[in-house]
């Protein structure tokens, strides 16, 4: 798999060769202005290496078979959410963040959720490879900010596999009456350090191991074992929320027991952040696409059906659970099993318990499948090792990413904290997400390059976008905002879109810090508040006054600029209610991030490659021009993945 830079599919082949001889005497220019002292030249050519563009390549070539239909990708979907935030996060935000209140909280979470969805389903549809968030971001921002949103994801399902681990260990270990932590505690001991568990959790590692290997020895199996997990948890939690209903006590909710909403509207919005977990598994429907029939009318349809059924299910159940038993009593190891306990109906508790192992379970397989796929894509871009390309020669999964990548994931739980592994991957989730929105952005009000007659995505009416050029000052509006007319096409857009990312961070500040860590006056509260989102509004205007670019037949965002730009807000002032921890931890992470990509990425990257092909390429005729600067490729019949497309799913 090899990509072209963005302006070498947009150029004729002798601007190629004007470009070869200006990149040739721009290297030739002295590196410095003084001793020890960049000149402008390098500065300008390294920002240039930092933000080279991937041309967007919809066709589809693909060394997978085609063989998910849109019901096996909401499988996927619903088996990879469902499970952990359902049996575990449902008692530990009613019981330390929201109280009964928690269903509000799943509630804002779905919102952001859906807004996500809305922009991951765009980039899946024009991108249908895996990493497609990681390509998009590619496409419209540049490398530097691909391979953040790369490691990023990295992190996520990391931690997201080793909460997972984590939660079912916990249930595993509620079945034993909790000796195997009574033992651990006796012969290790007891650890009093932030972030770090309260005794490693060897059992957790023990089933990330033995998920690995069954991973990287039997895909296919796991991918048949996916439905019958899946239908056994929707018949459980469908039992679990009629019989809770028909126990429900109202009591509970009483100002008696604490009231229906305990710790507030903050303590709600904590909450929202943490739920984001048990939502996050859309992406991995997105990371499949390559492998779908037809991805165009697939991938809307399942991530919009995976998250319906995975919000009710979250939001019904948080309001069982605390109309079973008072909010303040839950046990938030097991909540769901301990209310079912504690009201006497004990084969009901045994039932979740075993259900919540296999659920989580499934998550688990899930997230190992999906994980080294991520790492594969980045290391065929030549931005990580090599090594992580190597794929199993029977089941056709990158074995190295699994098994590396699997220690790694079972290291993290034996040592971190449940609560520190579940905020990471919130965290890492919600920036994401940021990410693809502002994404989807930059690519609706930037030209599209020509495409070829195989790309499936093409723009509507050619004359009329023509005329009117994504990124340029719509008509109407000329008279009114012709200061906006000057700029080239996409320059008012990128400042209007760095204004609103900044009022957003600015006014999720205020609402979060001010009048607790920031101790503003009332009088500078407001001030920064109306300024805040003034600033977000109009830049929101002036990002709506500019021409849009259309896609003919295909799944597009509805109301953008609108709804990217309440995505971003949403999940950065979700971002803004985890830890300081988190933080702290999120920051080192991204620091170790940088080291790879500034001590090998940048220099293996498969467009700095192309790059020095340009500078190299011989100047004697235009066909020793091509063949130098476009890599050798396989006839058609030579490609494992080049097969007849079936007419129909």
């Amino acid at each position: 798999m090899y990509w072209h830079g963005a302006d070498a599919q947009s150029t004729t082949p002798l601007t190629d060769i004007h470009r070869c001889q200006h990149l040739a005497w721009c290297s030739s220019q002295p590196p410095t202005m003084a001793r020890g002292l960049p000149s402008t030249t390098s500065l300008a050519r390294f920002c240039q290496k930092l933000n080279r563009l991937k041309t967007l390549e919809s066709t589809r070539k693909t060394s997978l078979q085609l063989c998910l239909t849109t019901l096996d990708l909401t499988l996927l979907g619903v088996g990879a959410t469902v499970g952990s935030g359902l049996y575990v996060l449902t008692g530990t935000v009613a019981k330390e963040m929201a109280g009964p209140a928690g269903l509000m909280s799943f509630v804002v979470a779905a919102l952001a959720s859906l807004m996500a969805a809305l922009c991951y389903t765009e980039i899946a549809v024009h991108v249908p490879r895996a990493g497609s968030a990681y390509l998009f971001t590619y496409a419209s921002m540049g490398e530097l900010w691909a391979f953040f949103i790369a490691w990023n994801i990295i992190l996520k399902q990391l931690h997201g596999g080793a909460a997972v681990a984590r939660l079912c260990s916990g249930y595993l270990d509620a079945i034993f009456s909790h000796r195997i932590r009574s033992f651990t505690e006796a012969h290790v001991g007891i650890w009093q350090v932030p972030f770090l568990a309260r005794y490693p959790d060897f059992l957790a590692a023990v089933l990330i191991i033995l998920a690995s290997i069954f991973v990287s020895r039997t895909h296919h199996l796991s991918s048949w074992l996916n439905p019958i997990f899946l239908a056994i948890s929707l018949v459980v939690i469908l039992f679990i929320i009629i019989l809770g209903f028909l126990l429900a006590d109202p009591h509970n909710w009483s100002p008696e027991e604490g009231g229906f909403a305990p710790f507030g509207f903050s303590g709600i919005m904590k909450g929202a952040a943490t739920c984001f977990y048990a939502f996050v598994g859309f992406d991995i429907v997105a990371a499949s696409s390559e492998e779908a029939w037809d991805p165009k009318r697939a991938m809307p349809m399942a991530i919009a059906i995976s998250l319906g059924l995975v919000a009710g299910a979250n939001i019904l159940v948080s309001t069982v659970l605390t109309l079973l038993v008072p909010w303040h009593s839950l046990d938030p190891d097991w909540a769901l099993a301990d209310a079912f306990y504690k009201r006497g109906y004990s084969w009901t508790g045994f039932t979740v318990v075993m259900e919540s192992v296999s659920a989580m379970n499934n998550v688990l397989i899930r997230n190992l499948l999906a994980l080294p796929r991520m790492v594969c894509v980045l290391a065929a871009d030549g931005l990580f090792f090599q090594v992580f390309t190597r794929m199993h020669p029977r089941t056709q999964v990158p074995i190295v990413g699994v098994l590396v990548l699997g220690v790694l994931m079972a290291f993290l739980a034996v040592l971190q904290d449940q609560e520190a592994l579940v905020q990471l991957h919130c965290i890492s989730a919600l920036l994401t997400y940021t990410f693809v929105a502002a994404s989807v952005i930059l690519l609706r009000f930037r030209k599209a390059p020509p495409s070829s007659s195989q790309d499936p995505v093409n723009p509507v009416d050619t004359q009329q976008a023509s005329a009117l050029e994504p990124g340029q000052l719509r008509p109407a509006l000329r008279p009114y905002l012709g200061f906006l007319d000057g700029c080239r096409p996409g320059a008012a857009v990128a400042w209007a879109l760095s204004v609103l990312v900044a009022s957003a961070i600015t006014l999720g500040c205020v609402l979060v810090f001010g009048d607790s860590a920031l101790h503003l006056p009332p009088w500078g509260y407001t001030l920064l508040l109306l300024l805040s989102s003034i600033t977000f509004l109009l830049s929101l205007l002036v990002l709506g006054a500019h021409q849009q670019q259309r896609w003919q037949d295909t799944f597009q965002v509805p109301m953008v600029p609108l709804t990217p730009a309440l995505s971003i807000l949403l999940n950065i002032f979700l971002m803004l209610h985890l830890s300081y921890l988190t933080w702290l931890c999120f920051s080192i992470w991204l620091l170790m991030g940088l080291v790879v990509y500034f001590g090998y990425g940048i220099r293996h990257s498969r467009e700095n490659q192309w790059e020095q092909s340009e500078v190299t390429a011989p100047h004697g005729s235009l066909e020793e021009m091509v063949s130098a600067v476009q890599p050798p490729r396989q006839a058609p019949a030579q490609e494992p993945g080049h097969m007849e497309q079936p007419a129909s799913p």
